[in-house]
């Protein structure tokens, strides 16, 4: 059992959870709890290794994992080292260590989301839960969002770290890769309802609601689309506008392979 912080693991797992920089730098991520560790495993990816407190784990996950996982990779620690680890209030008892997902970005692309500016971790992390469950094909991160691997992101995100492709993307990058799709930007001020607007091919810009959109947003959108809202409401916030808009367009497909 793993008693010291010093120890070369437990020293590494605490810098991913804590430092952009060393996730970077090692090109690795921490998952903290057992639900995140679970579903990354069930998507195919194949831990470092995994810290976990025995007296938080239970034995038929500490089985499952031993089925999946080589035993030199399964490194028991003390419950102050769970404690020293953690990244919430309460500690999840396992801390596991990941390569950082390569996306496999898809070549012609129909449906993609482009936040920009997205500062807010559990804002992020929402969308991106909302963007795989709504099919999106990939989304790109403009450089002044936060860092996608940042803890809170990952809880929030719930495992769509590992069901849809994520970039972090220049602008210059971003518009060839839309060749050709139409490129929605979500705006108060928008041209057209969110329902009336085709979605068969598309990119959709979400920006920070404090902030606005940026002047490379505003530069490569060919539409203004908005969300008409009641009261005398003047926005949502980025995460609400997302899934109200990438459902509408989920909900457009399913009706043309039905119709």
């Amino acid at each position: 059992m793993i008693a010291s912080a010093q120890n070369e693991r437990v020293k590494l797992a605490h810098a991913l959870l804590t430092q952009a920089k060393t996730r970077r730098r090692e090109r690795k991520i921490a998952l903290e709890g057992v639900r995140l560790i679970d579903d990354a495993i069930e998507r195919g990816r194949t831990p470092d290794f995994i810290l976990y407190d025995a007296a938080a784990i239970d034995y038929t996950r500490l089985a499952a994992w031993q089925a999946r996982v080589r035993p030199e990779r399964l490194l028991s620690i003390t419950p102050d080292l769970s404690k020293h680890l953690s990244t919430t209030e309460q500690p999840q008892g396992a801390v596991a260590v990941f390569p950082l997902p390569v996306p496999d970005l898809p070549r012609q692309p129909r449906r993609v989301l482009i936040l920009d500016a997205i500062r807010d971790p559990g804002n992020l992390g929402t969308i991106l839960r909302t963007a795989a469950a709504a099919g999106v094909q990939v989304v790109i991160l403009s450089p002044d969002c936060v860092d996608p691997y940042n803890p809170k992101v990952l809880r929030a995100g719930m495992g769509a770290h590992f069901r849809v492709p994520i970039v972090e993307a220049p602008w210059h990058e971003s518009a060839p890769y839309c060749d050709g799709l139409a490129i929605y930007r979500a705006a108060s001020s928008g041209d057209a309802d969110y329902t009336g607007v085709d979605w068969a091919a598309w990119a959709l810009i979400i920006g920070s609601e404090a902030h606005g959109a940026s002047d490379q947003a505003q530069a490569i959108a060919t539409q203004r689309i908005r969300i008409p809202m009641a009261a005398a409401t003047e926005s949502i916030n980025a995460a609400a506008a997302a899934a109200v808009l990438l459902f509408e367009a989920a909900r457009q497909r399913t009706q043309h392979r039905s119709g």
